[in-house]
């Protein structure tokens, strides 16, 4: 299962590389300024920066795995994006292939 949203930020760089950094004290990441990868036990999660947006998106075997990974990601964005309003996250499913 996958799902994706994307938020609108002009500190998307920021942001994702401070999420990296975060995890890495306990799991398996990956980044650099515009792409970062989070190896979690139930999830993955892939972030792309542009200037003005931080796409997300969630790899899991499950929905719950899903679901643990969408809420894992977004309450720590949210806390590192304290003086920003970032919305409600608008999380779609991708279709499988």
């Amino acid at each position: 299962m996958k799902s994706e949203t994307i938020v609108k930020t002009p500190q998307a760089s920021r942001y994702l590389r401070q999420l990296c950094k975060h995890f890495a004290h306990k799991i398996e990441t990956r980044h650099d300024n515009y792409r970062g990868t989070c190896i979690f036990p139930h999830s993955t999660a892939e972030l792309a920066a542009t200037e003005e947006t931080l796409a997300i998106a969630i790899e899991a075997a499950d929905r719950h795995g899903l679901e643990s990974g969408q809420s894992v990601v977004w309450t720590h964005l949210v806390r590192f994006a304290f003086r920003e309003d970032l919305g409600a996250p608008d999380w779609r499913i991708v279709p499988e292939a």
